[in-house]
């Protein structure tokens, strides 16, 4: 419980300082991911509509970050993805408050869509399905930026998206449910593993 006198703003500001060391999230504490999730849910239930909006990312880029959260966790047939988990608004959130993760967030979005103006014609959001993997797979790989260091940029904004977008969906009701996590919870029996099959 947040003591009286903080406020939300204060909250969000020093969430994204960096993750605890002791973390499994790439990027902030777990109970720091918590919160935003609380609060995303919180403004989504007072909205007219049930929608979040934006706190710093113009359409446009908002638009791009969706696309680009899909991209990294796609649903299936098992579990949403990370758009259905509230990984885009989770990460909005977040930045809205934090003046790196603008910069490094806002600029590789600016970053991606010259990167394609300059390829394609087009920015991101415009290009075909094959032009848009095509641009991912290069920035996905951190080898690439060896052999091409003007995509060393997309490569740095597309890691930080990436562990950003997995904390925000793997702290998600949809990502701990797609984990089978089940807390903290008593064994009546542990069976251990299967034997392993005679060859």
């Amino acid at each position: 419980m947040m003591k009286e006198g903080i406020s939300r703003r204060d909250v969000l500001r020093t969430l994204a300082v960096g993750a605890a060391s002791s973390s499994v999230l790439q990027v902030i504490p777990a109970a720091a991911a918590e919160y935003v999730h609380q609060m995303v849910h919180k403004e989504k239930a007072a909205a007219p509509a049930g929608k979040y909006t934006p706190k710093f990312f113009p359409a446009p880029q908002y638009a791009t970050l969706i696309a680009l959260c899909d991209a990294i966790i796609p649903k299936d047939e098992k579990s949403g993805g990370a758009v259905e988990a509230g990984a885009p608004e989770f990460i909005d959130l977040l930045a809205s408050e934090n003046e790196k993760y603008q910069l490094r967030l806002g600029g590789g979005l600016f970053w991606l869509d010259g990167f394609c103006t300059d390829r394609y014609g087009k920015v991101f959001l415009e290009c075909t399905s094959e032009q848009k993997k095509e641009v991912l797979d290069l920035i996905a790989f951190r080898k690439n930026a060896k052999l091409d260091s003007s995509l060393s940029q997309g490569v740095a904004f597309f890691a930080f998206l990436r562990r950003l977008t997995c904390d925000g969906f793997y702290t998600s009701k949809i990502g701990i449910a797609d984990l089978q996590y089940i807390g903290n919870a008593t064994l009546s029996e542990f069976p251990g593993c299967p034997p392993v099959p005679e060859s």
